[in-house]
């Protein structure tokens, strides 16, 4: 059994066990946590895609830890202007692993 569900903007495919990072969320570690936005639901060859039967849906995560990933360098410029502009940015991540995967 897997599920899509939507957590940070993006979409995942999720089954229990699997261990992933998502954007960073809130709670602390050890807390579980309920991933809400199912978008798909597979059982075997059942297949949910409808948006009132999966109403009750949700997947449930345990949090593993929180961190922050590596450096990314954004740098512009602008030839014979002497512009130049270098950034660096550490986007925040939840590490988390799913419990169960709970049908409506």
């Amino acid at each position: 059994m897997y599920a899509v569900v939507e957590t940070g903007g993006k979409q995942v495919r999720v089954e229990a066990g699997n261990l992933l990072l998502v954007e960073r969320l809130g709670g602390e570690v050890g807390e579980t946590v309920d991933l809400g936005r199912v978008h798909l639901l597979v059982d075997g060859g059942r297949i949910v895609a409808e948006p009132g039967a999966l109403k009750g849906a949700k997947v449930r995560a345990v949090i593993k830890a929180h961190g922050r990933g590596r450096k990314v360098i954004a740098f512009r410029y602008k030839k014979r202007k002497n512009i130049r502009v270098k950034r660096g940015h550490r986007q925040p991540f939840t590490q988390i692993q799913v419990t169960e995967i709970l049908a409506s």
